[in-house]
């Protein structure tokens, strides 16, 4: 396992991350459903909408509350808005159960205790709370191992935990990343689970042996949350710190640096490699990875970031709202005057490669159609095409299927982990390819020619945020990178983990050693 001695490096602050978050959306959701299971449940009227509305916020997809969040918290991420979301996920439960435990108290049992004299008060904690409390620990349990679950969706967010493996395992084709973020993520909620248990034992039977050792396993458990939490928490706290003072016009030493990146490999090298680069300068750096592409920009103009490697055709569509591709000089031009004009980001400069979005074919399809450009696509039957689950909302897609009258298609949104490998196996017909990406000719694709030039410019660019546009030695540093990487020797990099498996490290140590 190339990438285990690295990723052992940061697990504590991963897993902390993910038990932290966790831990603090449960116990928020139970101290909101709890009261509010105990004051719906004696007015059946509202009982029922309340459990509706629950309900409601249940049915919504993790991962799709949790992107809400960050927009109606004005481009947020990172612990706030996967902690709000993992909140309201963990309510439902709880408050049901916590409902339907109090009304399966015997009407018998509520009349006696009135009749020796109860209050309302007294007979709800003596009477009917520990009546209910085993169906009300089962909402709490069962809220636990939801929330623990859903926490590792928090990484497109911004926010730490051990979806970090899943994510990153995806798209560099590590299954036993993947297989390991699984493991200690089900693994955590099982503890977590069995901690809860005992407590309930220890309370319905009086003994306090298993209240014991649930404290003991939820201290070793918690342990490296508390050794963690500072760290976690002047990350979660950048946008209101200072940066560190400039000790030189060429020095970084002391700074705090957070790189974002998107969920794919040559984002993660990408942000490998400026990693290594800032850290060899003495800056003390962070990468903030598996953002999408409108949530990294909105945290890079919000200073919760400091550095994004973005592209311009991205940029021209996605946030200047641009239709019409133009050359690739003109675009860069336009995107960094824009940029500057609209959000005070500064772009840097352009890497030196273009990773655009290109149709691929298998040959042997390619054959069997008959296609060697987009535009022998049309009118075909039955012809599916293949792509990143992003592209097929964007103005990019639009545009090729109207110039082109591809209409007739059948799209697949799909990770691009597996896209390459679905053209070549030929599950679906074409794919909507990255021109850096080595897969392509490892698995003998063809690209297919766009003669209307339909698909813009795509020039990889460094970003600054607004917080860093006086920041000489940050800028200088990474200016080094200025056309120093060709579109061969991005391929050949991403190829390193992709094809050969080796570690996003490794793959920029590599690309680092090529630059020098």
């Amino acid at each position: 396992m190339n990438w285990f001695s690295e990723e052992l490096i940061v697990f504590p602050q991963r897993y902390a991350g993910h038990l932290w978050l966790s831990i603090s959306a449960v116990m928020t959701g139970l101290l909101i459903s709890l009261p509010a299971g105990i004051w719906a449940a004696k007015r059946p009227s509202v009982s029922g909408p309340v459990l509706g509305f629950a309900s409601l916020v249940q049915t919504i997809p993790g991962l799709a509350l949790l992107a809400l969040m960050v927009p109606i918290l004005g481009g947020r991420i990172g612990f706030l808005p996967a902690y709000l979301a993992l909140t309201l996920y963990s309510v439902l439960p709880i408050l049901r159960n916590t409902i339907v435990g109090l009304n399966g108290v015997p009407a018998n049992v509520k009349e006696a205790a009135l009749g020796v004299g109860m209050t309302e008060r007294q007979r709800l904690w003596r009477v009917e709370l520990p009546l209910a409390l085993p169906v009300m620990v089962a909402g709490l349990r069962t809220s636990i191992v939801w929330v623990v679950g859903a926490a590792t969706l928090s990484t497109p967010v911004g926010a730490e935990s051990l979806g970090n493996y899943i994510f990153a395992g995806l798209q560099t084709r590590d299954w036993t990343m993947v297989l390991f973020g699984c493991l200690a993520s089900a693994g955590l909620a099982l503890i977590l689970d069995q901690i809860v248990r005992l407590i309930e034992i220890s309370v319905s039977t009086g003994k306090t042996s298993p209240a014991v050792t649930s404290l003991i396993g939820l201290l070793l458990v918690c342990s490296p949350v508390i050794m963690d939490f500072s760290g976690s928490k002047t990350v979660q706290n950048r946008g209101t710190q200072d940066v560190v003072a400039e000790t030189g016009p060429s020095s970084l030493e002391g700074q705090e640096i957070a790189i974002g990146a998107k969920p794919f490999t040559e984002q993660y090298i990408l942000a490998e490699l400026l990693k290594q680069r800032l850290e060899a300068r003495g800056a003390r750096v962070t990468v903030r990875d598996g953002l999408g592409s409108i949530v990294g920009f909105d945290a890079l103009t919000d200073d919760q970031i400091d550095v994004f490697i973005d592209y311009t055709g991205t940029v021209w569509a996605t946030v200047m709202n641009r239709a019409e591709p133009v050359g690739r000089y003109r675009m860069f031009g336009e995107t960094s005057a824009f940029l500057m004009a609209e959000h005070n980001v500064l772009a840097l400069g352009r890497l030196g490669f273009e990773n655009a979005y290109v149709l691929a074919i298998s040959e042997a399809n390619a054959n069997q159609l008959g296609v060697q450009s987009i535009g022998d696509l049309a009118g075909k039957a039955d012809v599916s095409i293949g792509g990143d689950v992003e592209f097929f909302a964007r103005p990019e897609w639009l545009r090729v299927r109207d110039a082109y009258g591809l209409d007739g298609l059948r799209t697949r949104g799909m990770d691009s982990t597996f896209m390459y490998s679905a053209a070549r196996d030929r599950e679906v017909d074409v794919i909507t390819a990255y021109t850096t990406d080595g897969r392509i000719d490892a698995f003998d694709l063809i690209l297919l020619d766009d003669p209307l030039g339909a698909l813009p410019p795509y020039d990889a660019f460094i970003l600054i945020s607004p917080e860093n546009l006086d920041n000489l030695p940050l800028q200088q540093a990474l200016s080094e990178l200025n056309n120093a990487i060709s579109a061969e020797l991005m391929r050949q990099a991403n190829g390193k983990v992709d094809i050969e498996g080796r570690s996003i490290s490794e793959a920029a140590e590599w690309l680092n050693a090529q630059l020098d």
